[in-house]
């Protein structure tokens, strides 16, 4: 059974029963909901626009994600990944306990083809299923996350989503990356948060009625 406190993929990886690694396999994942995918050295089906990904992350944060476009073969693309058919739509991040919805947040980019690359993240009133792909896992998981693309799961995660089980009280956070300004704007503060290339987030004081930032 996980753990309330567990709140990244290594520790949650070690904590899985070993039938249900699988969750952690994006490829496996995305072949079992259907999606049109492949590992490298498979052949798209047709030419045009993927999103290639490592098949397994463990550090989060979109590392090696690119969009790339592809017109048959895919043996000159890294080793260890593999190709999928994009998405376009929402990116919304749902926490479960025991397979209920706890909170739903939904992300944003500046620049969408960096994929890493956040600029925030609002909560948000979205009801979302808890996924029927995962009612029959092997282990007992109390504690769930989701991502979401136009509503088709493309990750799960064992785990809460650390951000706002850290940062409870607030709706709003805005990611602040390497070569940033850690000055917050009037009525916020700075929450060192490092991780990859970021350096933490901007957050309103409490009692700050939010006010959407400029341009983030």
């Amino acid at each position: 059974m996980n753990d309330e406190n567990i709140l990244d993929d290594e520790n949650a990886w070690k904590d899985c029963h070993v039938n249900d690694l699988w969750v952690y396999d994006k490829l496996i994942l995305a072949k079992k909901l259907g999606y049109t995918c492949g590992p490298v050295g498979v052949d798209v089906p047709k030419s045009g626009r993927y999103i290639i990904r490592p098949i397994t992350n463990m550090c989060g944060m979109g590392i090696g994600a690119e969009f790339v476009w592809i017109d048959c073969i895919t043996d000159h693309l890294p080793l260890g990944y593999f190709w999928c058919e994009v998405f376009e739509g929402r990116h919304l991040s749902v926490d479960y306990v025991n397979g209920k919805q706890t909170i739903c947040v939904e992300g944003f980019r500046d620049d969408i083809n960096v994929i890493y690359k956040w600029s925030k993240w609002i909560r948000t009133e979205d009801l979302i299923p808890f996924p029927s792909i995962i009612n029959n896992l092997v282990g007992k998981y109390p504690y769930v996350n989701v991502e979401y693309i136009d509503g088709k799961v493309i990750e799960i995660h064992l785990r809460h989503s650390p951000d706002f089980i850290k940062n409870k009280e607030t709706k709003e956070l805005y990611v602040v990356w390497e070569g940033e300004s850690t000055t917050p704007p009037p009525g916020m503060i700075f929450v060192e948060d490092p991780d990859y290339k970021r350096k933490g987030f901007f957050k309103y004081e409490t009692n700050t009625t939010p006010q959407p930032m400029d341009g983030r």
